[in-house]
């Protein structure tokens, strides 16, 4: 078990960002929303329909009524779920991650993963957007 952060860390609005690698080496963005119920939950920072799509892309995620949006497309993920029942990514659900909380702090608790850092891998290889969208 990793700690990741404290719960008062965590945006009542946005995302909290941070990097993990995976079992074979490579690196992935996750981030930490509060669904609609306040409740925290870790998600990989991609889109469904677009995997090489970031959902925060370091300055936050932007989130509505306790689901996630997808900066490209407008495409919602259920905060609580990661399902989207809309949009390109309608009928898809997000790659969740496994984190504990204990009193106000936040673990990493899944065993394919180990926490690197708090922020995301170096933008110098990821995708721009060519989003067309505004929130």
């Amino acid at each position: 078990m990793e700690r990741i952060t404290t719960t008062d860390e965590v945006p009542e609005q946005g995302s909290f960002l941070f990097t993990v690698t995976e079992s074979d080496g490579r690196e992935e963005e996750v981030i930490l929303i509060r669904d609609s119920e306040d409740e925290i939950a870790a998600w990989k920072n991609f889109c469904q329909h677009e995997i090489d799509q970031r959902l925060d892309r370091g300055n936050g995620a932007v989130t509505r009524d306790g689901g996630v949006i997808c900066p490209k497309h407008g495409s919602i993920f259920d905060g609580s779920t990661g399902y989207c029942d809309n949009g390109k990514a309608a009928g898809s659900t997000l790659a969740e991650v496994d984190i504990t909380i204990n009193r106000t702090d936040v673990y990493l608790t899944d065993d394919d993963l180990a926490f690197e850092h708090v922020g995301g891998i170096s933008d110098d290889d990821m995708p721009g957007s060519s989003s067309h969208l505004g929130f």
